[in-house]
């Protein structure tokens, strides 16, 4: 299996020395969506010296949190309202609701919507007027991961673009958003709405969420299956996977080599072709073109109108897995009590 070439220029990265971080001064930034990673982006951006509010549903949890967390917190309305920037950090299904409840007739010609993925707007769940800058602030992991970056001193790399420039000034608003919760710290990367959101579910879809989970639950199944016992198999097929997946994140495959044995190496380089080959390709390639034509989007905004019933039974029936009992089990022991 050949690796596919390729004849792009590097992407730019753009640090600490391209940002105006002056463009935000004076101005109000809300929070709508106080989950995971709308917390770390107000904390952050609160500890880079700018004001934020945080809009939320009186007196559900997430308001509830900003305020012990110290944040002014309003009504959704109330704080699209006040802001010149509002930042949409609910999950990608709520956010036609809330745009058109809350924040559509809150909007000044020159404010900013920022989003933290492009799915509502690619899909067209969302649809701003031509007045305001329609920008996105993408960090390449979860919110606790943003939020603990940040306290060391560094930062998570992002991706930013800009799907609507109505103030002039848009590319830069992203920027300076981007280094306000840390991320030009590690590197900010400039693309387009419809290049995030569709690697973004491909990558999620065939590899992290799908195709590993999937590969080792199946390793599991398959060692228990020919005798062996849960809690070997688990060790073997899900345990050890994040061993070999730091050695990848921190090094590429040359550190996996590096500290794997040969032994290891050898079996993988003849029996992961028989695995993963072009019968794999043709289906990622498939998976790619549903995303693509908006099929995949189609399909998930139904789901969720009708309640989201097969989505939340496929969890269930997933989580009623044996693996998730002995990883239960697994992982206590591995915990020592306290002395």
């Amino acid at each position: 299996m050949t690796a596919p070439t390729t004849d792009h220029e590097p992407m730019r990265r753009y640090g600490n020395e391209d940002v105006e971080r002056e463009i935000l001064s004076g101005m109000t930034i809300a929070i709508l969506g106080y989950g995971s990673q709308g917390r770390a982006h107000a904390l952050n951006i609160r500890d880079s010296g700018f004001e934020v509010i945080i809009g939320a549903r009186a007196d559900g949890p997430s308001w509830q949190q900003a305020k012990a967390d110290g944040f002014g917190v309003l009504s959704m309305g109330a704080a699209a309202q006040r802001a010149q920037l509002i930042a949409l950090t609910a999950p990608d299904m709520a956010h036609g609701e809330i745009f058109a409840e809350h924040i559509a007739d809150n909007l000044h010609s020159g404010d900013a919507l920022l989003f933290a993925h492009g799915f509502s707007i690619v899909y067209g769940e969302v649809k701003p007027p031509d007045n305001i800058d329609v920008i996105m602030v993408a960090p390449k992991g979860p919110g606790a991961m943003v939020r603990r970056a940040y306290g060391r001193g560094s930062g998570l790399p992002c991706l930013f673009c800009v799907h609507q420039d109505a103030s002039g000034k848009a590319a830069a608003r992203a920027l300076a958003y981007a280094d306000a919760i840390g991320s030009t710290r590690a590197g900010a990367f400039q693309t387009s709405f419809r290049q995030e959101t569709e690697t973004d579910l491909f990558g999620e879809q065939t590899v992290l969420c799908g195709g590993a989970k999937d590969l080792a639950v199946m390793g599991y199944e398959t060692l228990v299956e020919a005798g062996y016992h849960p809690e070997m198999a688990y060790y073997e097929c899900l345990h050890e996977l994040k061993l070999v997946v730091d050695l990848l994140h921190e090094g590429g495959l040359a550190k996996m080599h590096e500290f794997v044995s040969e032994t290891a190496a050898y079996g993988g380089l003849v029996a992961g072709p028989r695995l993963v080959n072009e019968t794999t390709r043709a289906q990622m390639r498939a998976i790619l073109q549903e995303i693509q034509s908006g099929d995949f989007a189609q399909k998930w905004i139904a789901e969720n109108k009708n309640g989201k019933r097969h989505y939340q039974q496929m969890v269930k029936d997933e989580l009623n897995h044996e693996i998730e009992a002995i990883g239960d089990r697994v992982r206590k022991r591995m915990v020592p009590k306290e002395a």
